[in-house]
C-alpha cells in the first residue's frame, strides 16, 4: 500500500516524537540512580551521560518542530488550497449550468447533462487540473446490446433502461463528477482528482452495479450489463485526444466479450 506525502510525513513526526519520548523515560531512569548512588565518581559520569541524553532530547524534539513547520504544515496548507480550487470550479461550473439554457445542455431523456455540457466540462476540468497537477480520469460505458432490448421489448423500455442507467451512475458518482449521457445508449463520466487505480475500482463497482440492476418490462425481469473504457489524463493531450483514448478501450472491452472494464 502507498502512503501519500502527507501520511508519510506524519509517521516521521510521530517516530521522532516517539523516539524523544524514549530518550526522556531513559533519562528519567538514568536520574533515579544518580539520586540514589554514592559514588562520587560514578555520579559525575551519570551526570554528563544525562546531559548527553537531554540534548538528543533537545536535538530531536527540534527536528520534529522543523519537520512539521517547513514540511508538514505545507502539505496541508497545500491540500486545503487544491480542495479550495475544486469546490470553487464546482460551484463556478455549476453557476455555468445554470446560466446557460438548461434544455441545450440536458438530456431530455435522463435529466443527466448531455453531449455539448461533457464537452465544455472536460476541456475546462482539464484547463483547471494542468495548472495544479492533479490527474483526471475519464469513463466511457455503452451498454451491451442495446439494440435487442429496443428490437424485443420495444423503445419505451429501452427508455426506461437508459433512465435506470443514468439514476445508477447519478447515485454513485461524485458531486463534482461530470455525469453525462452521450448519445444512444452511451454514458462518460469525468472523475477529477482519480488516479489510474481508483479509477479502474471505481469503473468496476459501477459496471457491478448495472449488472445487478433489473428493469421490470410487463412479467419480464430485463437485466442489462455495460463495457467501459478508462483513461487518466497524460497532461499532454487535448480533450479530444483524450477521449478519443478512452473510446478506444471502451471498443477493446467491446472486443474482448463485453460487461467488462478496459483500461
Amino acid at each position: 500500500m502507498r502512503f501519500h506525502k502527507a501520511e508519510s510525513a506524519f509517521f516521521v513526526f510521530i517516530f521522532v516524537i516517539l523516539a524523544a519520548g524514549l530518550v526522556t523515560l531513559y533519562a528519567y531512569g538514568q536520574l533515579q540512580f544518580i539520586a540514589v548512588g554514592h559514588d562520587t565518581t560514578s555520579r559525575v559520569e551519570r551526570i554528563a551521560y544525562l546531559n548527553t541524553l537531554l540534548f538528543v532530547t533537545g536535538v530531536l524534539l527540534a527536528t520534529a518542530l522543523f519537520f512539521g513547520v517547513l514540511f508538514i504544515y505545507p502539505l496541508i496548507r497545500r491540500q486545503a488550497t487544491e480542495e479550495g480550487k475544486l469546490r470553487a470550479m464546482t460551484v463556478s461550473l455549476s453557476a455555468r449550468s445554470e446560466t446557460l439554457q438548461h434544455a441545450a445542455l440536458t438530456d431530455g431523456l435522463t435529466g443527466m447533462q448531455n453531449r455539448r455540457y461533457f464537452d465544455d466540462a472536460l476541456k475546462e476540468y482539464l484547463e483547471e487540473f494542468r495548472r495544479i497537477e492533479k490527474p483526471v480520469g475519464l469513463m466511457i460505458l455503452d451498454l451491451d446490446h442495446f439494440k435487442q432490448v429496443n428490437d424485443t421489448h420495444g423503445h419505451d423500455v429501452g427508455d426506461e433502461v437508459l433512465r435506470a442507467v443514468a439514476n445508477c451512475l447519478k447515485g454513485m458518482t461524485r458531486y463534482h463528477d461530470v455525469v453525462a449521457r452521450l448519445g444512444g445508449e452511451e454514458f462518460a463520466v469525468v472523475t477529477p482528482n482519480m488516479d489510474a487505480e481508483l479509477l479502474g475500482k471505481f469503473a468496476e463497482r459501477i459496471r457491478k452495479a448495472i449488472a445487478n440492476m433489473s428493469v421490470l418490462s410487463g412479467n419480464v425481469r430485463l437485466k442489462i450489463t455495460t463495457s467501459v473504457g478508462l483513461a487518466v489524463w497524460d497532461r499532454k493531450e487535448t480533450a479530444e485526444e483524450f477521449y478519443r483514448r478512452a473510446d478506444r478501450q471502451l471498443y477493446e472491452a467491446k472486443r474482448q466479450g463485453r460487461n467488462r472494464v478496459c483500461a
